[in-house]
């Protein structure tokens, strides 16, 4: 099984390529853009910004943190058309359970209605967001997810165009 180059989640079928990578949807495509610059970011500099977000405010909830990447996992079915979808969150530990709780709940309610693909794939979203919910918090620092995805905003920041000087 492919996993997303950009945001590591497993890729069952299909998926967006570019060049040999392949990617779960066009946002983590536009983001893909920047691994060749994030493979170039020191593991200091991502690993300083990741310690900075770790230990700051929360940005949802504005309380503290740690923040650290959550994932919530949801599913949607009508008759032959399935979706499933995994999110990452970056934000606080309550926060993040509040994204899973919803996705599960969302899962439950509206993810078995398909065929074939509901009545699989649900309940292994349902897993997921059960599992997401156990996950012990990371205190010690942050998380090798935060760190990707830090190293990323970095090398988007020295890629992206500078605004207008004076």
């Amino acid at each position: 099984m492919a996993s997303c180059a950009t945001c590591g989640t497993t890729i069952l079928f299909g998926g967006k390529r570019l060049g040999d990578l392949r990617f779960c949807s066009d946002k983590c495509v536009v983001q893909g853009q920047y691994l060749a610059v994030a493979a170039q970011v020191p593991e200091s500099a991502a690993m300083e910004l990741a310690g900075r977000i770790h230990a700051g405010l929360c940005p949802r909830c504005k309380g503290p943190g740690p923040v650290d990447v959550y994932k919530s996992f949801s599913i949607w079915s009508a008759i032959l058309l399935t979706s499933w979808k995994t999110q990452q969150h970056i934000c606080c530990r309550a926060c993040g359970s509040k994204a899973q709780y919803q996705a599960l709940l969302q899962s439950a309610v509206a993810g078995w209605w398909g065929f074939p693909w509901g009545f699989l794939i649900t309940p292994v979203q349902i897993a997921r967001n059960i599992g997401g919910l156990r996950r012990e918090q990371s205190l010690g620092g942050p998380s090798p997810d935060l760190v990707r995805v830090m190293r990323l905003e970095l090398a988007r920041q020295a890629v992206a165009p500078q605004g207008p000087t004076k």
